[in-house]
């Protein structure tokens, strides 16, 4: 009986439409953990506005990035955001 048990187990643990199924979450996580990286090592991308440029078609200074041609990825602002309403709350 436990030959039979384990070979159960091992079918559902290699069933080829459980792998392909779990491939989006995997692709998912790997992701998001790719952008956190991102975020982290490098936290200001070009702004879209003016290309990275700091400057418009004018010539005269972005508005969005005040000149930089920076501006700050969605991903660190949320961080930045997280760590403000934890260290307000442990205050």
């Amino acid at each position: 009986m436990a030959p039979y048990a384990l070979k159960l187990a091992l079918e559902a643990f290699v069933d080829p439409s459980a792998i392909i199924a779990s491939l989006p979450c995997l692709l998912l996580a790997l992701l998001t953990l790719g952008y956190l990286v991102r975020c982290a090592a490098s936290p200001f991308g070009p702004c879209r506005r003016c290309s990275g440029l700091g400057r418009g078609r004018t010539y005269r200074h972005c508005n969005r990035c005040d000149g930089t041609g920076l501006r700050i990825r969605i991903g660190r602002h949320l961080w930045n955001e997280i760590r403000r309403e934890h260290r307000n709350g442990i205050r």
